[in-house]
């Protein structure tokens, strides 16, 4: 399925051309699609995130210092967090917001424009981050099975669950309220629909079906479909969400959606690569037996020796040697693929940029775009 997708999506070659030639850093691609779009996307869910209630919460989880619960680090990402940037999907809505400007069918509004985005495209980029906030929030729950005791006292644990649950939910919905006010059905349903496909992915990545439970037997195109439900729906349906709220047409949606969809799946495929393309070789990264390049891997060499080198890799107590894991995964075709992959996702994601006029925004959407798509 990925050798065919990687013979697709020729058109755009003028864009294109960046994929090669690489792009600023990641950082100043983030500080200078701030300053294009009016503010700093670490603000989007301020005003939820100070409210009393959620202030209340905060406050309670301050009792989780001392352990090891996942909500702990969560909460930190939401005050500093350069290397995944939380906010990265509020941004993008409001880029291509810009980038796709008003439509001609709805002139007499653009008096209700800030910065070329509407106050409803800007409500839209905050529900985005809060559905996506609220779904980082409740994969912070922990099987208090699985627990040992250096994790911290299993009260507190259980504690960070329940906290783990409100504070998600809450979240969650203040983005449903939100929504509801926008007052426009066509996005009321797209976005309730990504929020559906969440749930659907999340539960694809939680159901083992493999024996010991470390890694699916799935080829890649089971892969995409999974990471598009988990990683790329919302941002893709929130991307076409703003087309619909300036009333562009039917096909300026799809190419929002396009965008939103291959440049979420680059990034998946970027993060899933990175402990395998580090230039620091000391420091070996733990990875995801089910991530794209262990997937690929298995699908050149077969389920059964790859099952073989996860059993040697797997030392007393299996505890897995990733140093060993990764070599052998290095030594087949899964990381090149990954990365040929990557780069297709990243070029038709480009493609479907250059339905939209040239602009700053534009352009800061591709910067992305090649940020995703860079390697060492």
């Amino acid at each position: 399925m990925w050798g065919a997708l990687l013979r697709r999506g020729g058109r755009g070659a003028g864009v294109l051309r960046g994929l090669a030639s690489g792009g600023p850093p990641w950082s100043q691609v983030v500080s200078e699609a701030e300053k294009i779009v009016g503010y700093p996307t670490s603000f989007m869910s301020l005003r939820c995130l100070l409210s009393d209630e959620l202030s209340n919460i905060a406050m309670q989880v301050r009792k989780l210092v001392g352990t090891k619960h996942p909500l702990l680090d969560t909460a930190r990402g939401f005050v500093y967090d350069s290397r995944n940037n939380l906010q990265m999907r509020g941004l993008v809505v409001l880029l291509i917001s810009k980038a796709a400007g008003p439509s001609t069918a709805d002139l007499s509004f653009q008096h209700n424009m800030v910065s070329g985005i509407y106050s409803s495209q800007r409500s839209l980029a905050e529900i985005t981050e809060l559905i996506h906030t609220a779904f980082l929030v409740h994969r912070g729950i922990v099987n208090i099975g699985e627990l040992k005791s250096c994790d911290g006292p299993l009260k507190d644990m259980q504690f960070g669950n329940k906290m783990a649950v409100l504070s998600g939910d809450f979240l969650l919905a203040n983005a449903c309220t939100s929504l509801a006010q926008l007052q426009n059905t066509k996005v009321v349903e797209l976005i309730s629909s990504a929020i559906g496909d969440l749930v659907q992915g999340i539960y694809y990545e939680n159901s083992k079906s493999s024996e010991n439970c470390l890694t699916d037997d799935i080829g890649i195109s089971t892969w995409t479909e999974q990471v598009f439900l988990s990683q790329s729906a919302l941002l893709a349906k929130s991307c076409q969400a703003a087309m619909e709220l300036a009333k562009h047409s039917a096909e300026i949606q799809d190419m929002a959606f396009q965008y939103g969809k291959h440049m979420s799946m680059s990034h998946k495929l970027h993060s899933d690569l990175q402990p395998f393309v580090k230039e620091s070789s000391s420091d070996t990264m733990a990875f995801s037996l089910n991530s794209a390049p262990a997937v690929l891997h298995q699908e050149f060499l077969g389920r059964e020796a790859w099952i073989k080198q996860i059993r040697e890799a797997q030392g007393k107590g299996n505890i897995m040697d990733y140093k060993k894991l990764q070599e052998a995964i290095k030594a087949g075709k899964g990381v090149t693929s990954a990365i040929d992959l990557c780069r297709c996702h990243g070029k038709r994601a480009l493609a479907a940029l250059e339905r939209f006029p040239p602009s700053e925004a534009r352009a800061a959407l591709a910067n992305i775009v090649y940020a995703m798509t860079r390697f060492p």
